[in-house]
């Protein structure tokens, strides 16, 4: 019996402390658990800090370039006017900054000239008269201007010489004013036939004489008609697809009165508002081109008579007088009914307008002054004579 008990109690106390180094064990790894757990908390705790800091950056870039946006976007305010005044200046600030090379060589000469002077005497107009055919206005353009000056002073007995200046620009106004209108003759249905010699900018012009139209809502076509030139044809359809207008052409060396004659059976059947005809550029001393130039014209008016009538003569800028014997030969070979001045960006002598206008009384109808869409512009007096005085 007793060993009975001995036995049993020795098995209880074997069950016990079984137990507790079971439960001493579970602890340990519990504790175990507890402390890999913590360490694992941290690491992740470690990573998770840096992805957060990750994330939080992205999400402010994000909100950043978010409210950029949003200001460019959406934003009507002070600042969004701002850069679109900056990057779009007036009509007139755009004619001053393109004419600043004629400026300096006009407009600060002559306040320079009128400062050294207390008295208006014929030293004081000699050298009026230098600084104006030194603008390319020419000599007899410039004769014309003193001579009228001259008789301003006397009849109204003028002596200040800071008046002068308001004079000249008044003289310079009148002898330009031409009864021809200087506005395009479009009208429903419209054709522009563009000459002049080679290197004037007449395929420029011609692309942008398209965009000008397109954003008016007008539909345009243009006649390939240079067909001598390598690659006029393909620049022409380069200045086509941008402003998404098509372009009637034949092969190099083709008849380009005949190129004229399919683009306005074209235009007829496509209900086109204005046809812009490319002539091939040439001199206008050869006598042979001048008289395909003359062809070219009687066919425009024998299969379209309907259509209103544009001859535009571009003529380059920086040739100064020399643009005045082009327009004297090309007005004797065809009616011209405008002149588009290009590259008065690039030369001082943007005095050769004034010339053209009152010598030649054909109206200047755009000028280029500058290598932008926009920045052939519709030619107005006033506004050319303050831009190269002030």
């Amino acid at each position: 019996m007793f060993k009975w008990i001995k036995d049993k109690f020795s098995k209880d106390n074997e069950k016990e402390n079984s137990e507790d180094l079971i439960e001493e064990n579970l602890e340990e790894i519990s504790d175990e658990n507890i402390d890999l757990e913590n360490d694992h908390m941290e690491k992740i705790s470690d990573e998770e800090k840096e992805k957060t800091v990750i994330q939080d950056f992205d999400t402010q870039l994000e909100k950043e370039t978010t409210s950029d946006e949003e200001i460019e976007e959406n934003s009507y305010g002070s600042k969004k006017d701002e850069i679109i005044e900056e990057e779009k200046p007036s009509l007139f600030k755009r004619l001053k900054s393109g004419l600043l090379k004629t400026r300096k060589e006009m407009g600060v000469k002559i306040n320079t000239i009128l400062g050294a002077y207390v008295k208006i005497d014929d030293d004081l107009l000699e050298d009026l008269e230098d600084i104006l055919i030194s603008a390319d206005i020419g000599m007899n353009t410039t004769m014309k201007i003193i001579d009228n000056l001259r008789d301003t002073i006397i009849n109204e007995k003028i002596n200040d010489p800071s008046l002068i200046k308001d004079l000249l620009k008044a003289e310079t106004k009148k002898i330009m004013i031409t009864e021809k209108s200087s506005n395009l003759n479009i009208s429903e249905k419209s054709v522009i036939l563009v000459v002049g010699v080679n290197g004037v900018g007449k395929t420029t012009s011609i692309g942008k004489l398209c965009a000008k139209f397109r954003n008016e809502g007008k539909s345009v076509l243009i006649a390939a008609g240079d067909t001598f030139r390598a690659a006029a044809i393909e620049q022409l359809k380069e200045w086509g697809n941008r402003a998404n207008v098509d372009v009637i052409a034949q092969s190099e060396g083709s008849d380009p009165a005949a190129v004229i004659f399919d683009a306005i059976k074209a235009a007829k059947s496509r209900n086109i508002d204005v046809l812009i005809c490319d002539t091939a550029g040439r001199l206008h001393n050869k006598s042979n081109l001048m008289k395909e130039l003359e062809k070219i014209s009687k066919i425009i008016d024998r299969e379209y008579p309907e259509a209103t009538r544009e001859t535009l003569l571009v003529l380059d800028a920086t040739t100064g007088q020399n643009a005045m014997n082009q327009a004297k030969t090309f007005k004797e070979a065809t009616d011209i009914s405008g002149i588009i001045l290009t590259k008065l960006d690039g030369t001082a002598k943007g005095g050769v307008v004034i010339a053209l206008q009152s010598e030649l009384d054909i109206p200047i109808k755009l000028i280029g002054v500058g290598e932008g869409i926009d920045d052939l512009q519709k030619f107005d007096v006033d506004s050319f004579v303050e831009a190269i005085f002030e």
